[in-house]
């Protein structure tokens, strides 16, 4: 009896402990759900506005390449870290987690379509081998067009759901996509009226046959198309703009090798109401005329950005005339001036009349040097990045080489500290960053009072030469006191060490460390293999102090790396 007695009593000890740990979990289970009803009472407290606005956020963070909004083609626009394919993939599977996820990741997964033609991660491995077609004849297999598979499918998917079709604003294509595919490209384009931007063909822009029809289909049923670039032989495209009415919201155009009159051009660009970029390249007609007015045509329309490419006829004076004008005065922010008729003298005259100007390019090849006459620096309270590119032609002869008196220019005018607002300057002289920092300062033995000459801030210098590939970032920092030249960090070395160590009471002289032997000593510059440059101490006994077995003696400190 007893021992039946013991048996029950453990039977009693385990039904009540199961009956603890069952009511502990009914416990926590009712505290999770009222904990998640309470937070569905939040979310439904919450405006919709609000919760959308975070999720989409969040959902921008999935999948960074979704706020592209620029008219840059596909292989000028990638994110520089990160697979966009993976991205967009996490950002799908973000859409069906329920319906009102599912609303917010469609506009941001449709809005900016990219089609890449690679995984750019370790995925693309076993993609790459999954991708072929193998037969028992051919064991290598030739690849699948992926990129122009997934062109299918989202032409599939827009056509069957108008919904997402009219969320898409840009659409961005490989290059080898949109020149081989031109008739999937055509239907994709015919069920999206809302575009505003698509990588169209290298034809299209010259009205090649094989892209008649996609050009009909763009123009038919895309009419908010923002960028368009027209080159040879696309004349009568080119003025059918004023014409038909269509494309009125351009806001970007590139114009190439174009036979068109003068008067053509400002009909064309007069009926394009948000027209605020311009580039026109290899235009030989083109002159100072068409800033000119004139009562019967209309004026060259007010631009933020213009860009001129070879067109040796658009001088100084004709620019001047038209920033004369107070609404594209007012307007202007980014000049791009490569092989016209504007030299450098005389670009003090166009940065002073354009007040609001941030960018300012030049690229020419000067055959002559800077003239004597007096020239004003160049003056700007708004400019903050310059490409100053001169380089000296082939055809110069002499000693001294014309882009060097031009770079004097630049310097002076940086010094002068009439460009406050400068940042950034690009140059074509490696040697420029030296010239602001060992410029003299101003005599003490003269009778007025010393002003501070040089710039008052940080500037960026990016400079290169002539066989160089990749510029060479300097930052230089202003003096900080008057009568002191200002520091850089370089990325090559400035010899800034005297090669004397006497200087003119007899004295030692030489500012170098002890373990280099207490004086300046001759040395060469060679290059360590890496971009860089090792400085080799010569073979003369008094480079180290005089030691003659300084081959075999002890270092004195880590940084005396020659004993």
């Amino acid at each position: 009896m007893k021992f039946l007695k013991h048996i029950r009593s453990k039977q009693k000890l385990k039904n009540d402990d199961n009956a603890e740990v069952r009511t502990q979990s009914s416990n926590t289970a009712a505290s999770y759900t009222k904990r998640w009803r309470g937070y569905n009472l939040l979310a439904a407290k919450a405006p919709l506005d609000e919760l959308q606005f975070i999720l989409q956020e969040i959902f921008t963070y999935v999948c960074p390449h979704a706020l592209d909004q620029s008219y840059l083609a596909s292989e000028e626009s990638m994110i520089e870290d990160g697979c966009m394919l993976c991205d967009m993939r996490d950002l799908a599977q973000c859409a069906m987690v329920s319906r009102r996820w599912n609303d917010v990741a469609q506009n941001v997964l449709y809005r900016s379509v990219r089609i890449d033609a690679v995984h750019y991660c370790e995925r693309e491995i076993d993609l790459a081998q999954k991708r072929k077609r193998k037969s028992f004849l051919e064991k290598n297999g030739v690849p699948k067009d992926a990129p122009a598979q997934r062109l299918q499918l989202f032409w599939r998917t827009v056509h069957g759901n108008d919904y997402l079709a009219v969320k898409v604003r840009l659409l961005k294509t490989p290059y080898m996509t949109r020149e081989t595919c031109i008739a999937d490209l055509a239907r994709t384009v015919s069920v999206l009226p809302n575009l505003q931007y698509v990588d169209l063909p290298e034809g299209f822009f010259s009205d090649e046959v094989s892209s008649h029809t996609l050009k009909q289909e763009l123009q038919a049923r895309c009419p908010d198309i923002r960028k368009m670039k027209y080159f040879a032989g696309s004349e009568e495209s080119f003025m059918a703009l004023s014409q038909k009415k269509y494309w009125q919201n351009l806001e970007t155009i590139e114009l190439s090798h174009l036979s068109i009159e003068p008067s053509t051009l400002l009909r064309v660009l007069g009926t394009l109401p948000v027209l605020r970029e311009l580039k026109m390249t290899d235009l030989p007609w083109l002159d100072d005329s068409v800033f000119e007015s004139s009562p019967r045509l209309p004026a060259f329309p007010p631009l933020q950005r213009l860009s001129l490419d070879s067109t040796p006829n658009i001088t100084a004076a004709g620019l001047q005339l038209y920033l004369s004008s107070p609404s594209t005065r007012e307007a202007l922010t980014t000049l791009i001036l490569t092989s016209t008729g504007i030299l450098p003298s005389t670009l003090y005259t166009i940065i002073s009349s354009a007040p609001h100007l941030i960018t300012l390019s030049i690229v020419e090849e000067m055959s002559r040097s800077f003239p004597i006459d007096p020239t004003p620096p160049m003056t700007s309270h708004s400019l903050q990045t310059l490409h100053y590119e001169i380089t000296s032609s082939a055809s110069a002869h002499g000693i001294q080489r014309p882009a060097e008196s031009h770079y004097d220019y630049l310097a002076r005018s940086v010094l002068s500290s009439s460009l406050p607002s400068l940042r950034s300057l690009y140059v074509r002289d490696p040697t420029f960053p030296e010239s602001l920092l060992l410029t003299p300062p101003a005599p003490s033995f003269a009778s007025h009072a010393p002003t501070q000459r040089g710039f008052q801030q940080s500037l960026d210098i990016y400079s290169k030469g002539l066989d160089e590939l990749e510029w060479n970032f300097t930052s230089v920092s202003p003096p900080s006191a008057l009568g002191k030249r200002g520091s850089a960090s370089v990325t090559r070395p400035i010899s800034a060490y005297r090669m004397s160590g006497i200087d003119g009471t007899g004295g030692s002289g030489g500012g170098l460390s002890p373990p280099w032997g207490g004086d300046a000593r001759k040395s060469v510059m060679v290059g360590n293999g890496f971009g860089g440059f090792l400085a080799v101490p010569s073979e003369e006994g008094g480079g180290n102090g005089g030691s003659p077995n300084r081959g075999h003696g002890k270092r004195a400190s880590r940084q005396d790396l020659w004993r």
